[in-house]
């Protein structure tokens, strides 16, 4: 996850609705793939591959993040986690690139940057953000690029020479929410950077948690609307 994000949520991600929704997704649509080694790109915080070593037979990551300020090693849930600045080349069966495309200007490049590093039949689970219509001051704050269709993203996971698995959006039963919010008349200026994401009342944050809890059986079949675009595909 983004460290400008860590810094706003602090101790009380594990269990902030968003957070808590997107690793519950996250482990839906890897459920079948071998995920034992990981490579968090982009990582910040390691929130996701450290989630993953926590629930998951998962035996080890490295996260690699321009913004560490040197290369370290540490354990969790009792198991090895490397943080690199960058990476040659690692024996992982599984890559993970949680809001990362979005932050580049070629997407495809540094996919393929980081295909050429493991080894063939490699998975790799990409998140990023939905519809460039929902673009707010939050996409500004957190330096974005660009927002993405379904089609888009698988489009360039083909075009890096992946092969997609899955595809599906998420944040389905929340999107009408924050889109109606995100596209209220905000007057003549433009919405001010800055993250929207925010520790909400805990009965607000149950509620939402559990609109994402009734939508996470069916997000495989969700091809329509979300707030975030899944895609799992595959190195030849």
């Amino acid at each position: 996850m983004d460290l400008k994000e860590t810094d706003i949520l602090g101790s009380s991600i594990e269990q902030h609705w968003y957070y808590r929704s997107k690793a519950a997704a996250m482990r839906r649509m890897l459920q079948g793939i071998d995920g034992r080694k990981i490579l968090d790109v982009g990582a910040g915080s390691g929130f996701f591959s450290h989630h993953l070593l926590s629930h998951t037979p998962a035996s080890e990551a490295w996260c690699v993040d321009i913004s560490y300020g040197a290369d370290s090693d540490a354990i969790t849930a009792g198991k090895p986690v490397h943080y690199r600045r960058s990476i040659e080349s690692v024996d992982a069966n599984l890559v993970l690139l949680m809001d990362v495309l979005e932050h580049v200007d070629d997407d495809v490049g540094l996919l393929k940057a980081y295909i050429d590093k493991v080894p063939s039949g490699s998975c790799f689970l990409m998140t990023v953000p939905a519809f460039q219509f929902l673009w707010s001051g939050h996409d500004d704050f957190l330096e974005h690029k660009r927002r993405y269709t379904l089609s888009q993203l698988e489009a360039v996971a083909k075009d890096a020479g992946l092969t997609v698995r899955q595809g599906a959006y998420y944040f389905g039963l929340v999107f009408p929410i924050a889109a109606t919010l995100r596209l209220l008349p905000k007057g003549a200026q433009p919405s001010p950077p800055r993250s929207q994401l925010k520790r909400h009342h805990p009965l607000v944050n149950a509620f939402l948690k559990t609109l994402c809890s009734i939508e996470l059986p069916f997000m495989g079949a969700n091809r329509l609307a979300g707030l975030t675009v899944f895609c799992l595909a595959q190195k030849p």
